[in-house]
């Protein structure tokens, strides 16, 4: 798969596309892909998706705490594993965003040789959101393209939206998110230095350097899978999300640690990918050293179990 930055960047011809953030490359966002990709096969030309950065609600109505269920490289990620030819991640700036949907098909047009447009129910692309789908299949007989739209996909009466994901990520509920994903939430960095304290109560943990943009799971313990560099082999981890109130009750950013189980190498520097798999249960602050060391180990019987179970 090929990833680019900018349409600039590109000169395709009679290709398939579809556009939006994408954030997460949910299940529904899924029925998308799979739309596009069959189509794209039958018709041998390239599946192309178009997705921004940063997320238009930035640059729009100034967002700056918007957190993400998938950084750009993430996207691009998952996009390859469903078998997508072509990721352009284009910024998303003042000038894109007062670009008419006429103009801004036009541009598609020039770079990419649009064919055929595959797009989520809920489109709005360009100046002041003209851009639904019949605006663009308008633009479409003129331009030489056809579109075609998806309907929204819902689970149990519940429309699947990053929106709706983000909450429930954000509210610790890993797992239902994980239903809705169509695959497990996940953060990936490369290990730092910590406190060094769980080498002294042996459990010893690995920080994660998360990606700032990333929406972090609520404060608590989970059971996770993880995955060293590029190892593909899972490792069982408990992981800590939140302060550590027991030794440091004043800090302000939150820290991902990690304890692998059955693991004794030293991963510094290399990037750990965590799986969140099920929250065991709020970060507490305890009275004492062997209380939390009480409880951390019933944190890991507990993981061991959960994920014995969990095949991955």
């Amino acid at each position: 798969m090929q990833h680019f930055r900018s349409l600039q960047d590109v000169s395709l011809q009679n290709s398939w596309l579809t556009i939006g953030v994408f954030d997460g490359v949910h299940r529904g966002h899924q029925e998308i892909l799979k739309i596009l990709i069959a189509g794209a096969r039958t018709d041998g030309a390239p599946a192309v998706v178009l997705t921004f950065h940063p997320h238009p609600a930035v640059t729009l109505v100034g967002r700056v705490n918007l957190r993400l269920l998938s950084t750009p490289e993430e996207r691009a990620d998952l996009f390859a594993a469903h078998g997508v030819d072509v990721v352009i991640t284009h910024p998303f700036d003042r000038e894109l965003a007062n670009t008419t949907a006429y103009d801004f098909m036009m541009l598609l047009k020039k770079h990419l040789g649009v064919t055929h447009l595959v797009l989520g129910y809920d489109v709005a692309l360009g100046k002041g959101r003209e851009g639904t789908s019949t605006r663009l299949t308008e633009i479409g007989r003129e331009l030489g393209y056809t579109v075609e739209v998806v309907s929204a996909l819902s689970a149990e009466s519940r429309v699947i939206s990053s929106t709706e994901i983000r909450k429930l990520v954000g509210g610790g509920n890993v797992t239902e998110a994980a239903r809705l994903l169509g695959y497990p939430y996940s953060l990936r960095g490369p290990v730092i230095h910590g406190d060094a304290r769980g080498r002294t109560i042996d459990t010893p943990t690995a920080n994660i350097d998360y990606a700032a943009e990333k929406l972090i799971p609520a404060n608590g313990i989970y059971a996770c899978w993880a995955y060293v560099g590029d190892d593909v082999s899972p490792y069982r981890a408990a992981v800590n999300v939140g302060f550590n109130p027991t030794f440091t009750p004043d800090k302000k950013t939150i820290n991902v640690e990690a304890h692998l189980l059955d693991f004794d190498r030293e991963i510094y520097g290399q990037e750990l990918k965590l799986e969140f798999v099920s929250r065991l249960r709020d970060e507490l602050k305890f009275s004492s050293v062997d209380a939390l060391v009480e409880q951390i180990w019933a944190d890991i019987a507990r993981t061991r179990e959960i994920l014995t179970y969990r095949n991955r």
